[in-house]
């Protein structure tokens, strides 16, 4: 019995989508050359096109096609051209203002968070201190935990001392 050919495989989504990925990029390397504006003849005789001007060693007949020329303005006068200088200035000028004035608004929104941070650290460290004065001061026996991690209770020049120390921080961070 002859044997009949197998049908073609398939189409898959995968195949159709590597096929129009491959076409759009046909496409696009043939479009490439379209958006060239300048095209000439080098010296070897080998057509070139590019959106930048030839060489200014490539002659006058050699260059085949040039962009198309814009419609040429007359020169502003010398008033508009201030004025235009001016008004270009300005929108500059208010941007570096604004600038300015954020960095500036910025800079005292962080030195109002270091203060207040400040104040804070002051009041925990007044009422700490407040708190270990009471205590210092009601001759209840305060224990410590010393370097090799023995509980020893202070004695009265400890106690004197501690209470020196607690009274300047009252007085520095209590106002």
């Amino acid at each position: 019995m002859p044997r009949l050919p197998s049908p073609p495989a398939p189409s898959t989504p995968v195949r159709r989508r590597a096929t129009a990925v491959l076409a759009g990029l046909v496409l696009a390397a043939l479009a490439a050359p379209a958006l060239a504006q300048w095209v000439w003849r080098d010296r070897d005789g080998q057509v070139n096109a590019s959106d930048r001007p030839p060489p200014r060693d490539i002659a006058e007949k050699d260059i085949l096609a040039r962009p198309v020329p814009e419609a040429r303005r007359s020169a502003p006068r010398a008033a508009d051209a201030a004025s235009g200088a001016a008004s270009a200035a300005a929108p500059l000028d208010r941007e570096l203002q604004a600038r300015k004035r954020n960095a500036e608004q910025e800079q005292a929104a962080r030195s109002r968070a270091d203060e207040e941070r400040l104040a804070q650290q002051r009041a925990e460290n007044c009422r700490s201190a407040r708190s270990h004065i009471s205590a210092l001061e009601s001759g209840q026996r305060i224990a410590r935990v010393n370097d090799k991690g023995e509980r020893e209770i202070i004695d009265d020049h400890t106690r004197a001392e501690d209470l020196r120390r607690a009274r300047e921080v009252v007085a520095a961070d209590c106002r």
